[in-house]
């Protein structure tokens, strides 16, 4: 079992950062893969970035070269750091956990709003 807690959502404007924190519960947070989606008003629920357990890291193409994802593993905690905002970033963002091997993500935490102004 897997708690996710997320943090770092706000306003800012277009152009500008933030920094999304996901801080796990669990002994054995270094075996799962951690991801970010995001779901905006009126939209799907997306993917945007994710780290395997092995360290490997992957982007959907909209953010690649603007959003970085990072894991501490002694903190239990994975960072998106997002630059170079736009409008259409705005969304709740989610950070979702997966063990090694799985193909679904069965652990999901309560969402941070991000809010990118014009």
């Amino acid at each position: 079992q897997v708690q996710l807690v997320e943090s770092g959502g706000g306003l800012v404007q277009a152009g500008g950062s933030l920094r999304l924190s996901c801080a796990a519960s669990g002994r054995t947070f270094s075996s799962y893969s951690i991801g970010w989606f995001r779901q905006a008003p009126g939209k799907e629920r997306e993917f945007v970035a994710a780290s395997r357990s092995s360290g490997f890291t992957y982007y959907t193409d909209s953010v690649k070269g603007r959003f970085t994802i990072s894991r501490d593993n002694a903190k239990n905690t994975v960072y998106l750091q997002m630059n170079s905002l736009k409008p259409e970033d705005t969304a709740v963002y989610y950070c979702a956990a997966r063990y090694y091997g799985s193909n679904e993500w069965p652990y999901w935490g309560q969402g941070t709003q991000v809010t990118v102004s014009s």
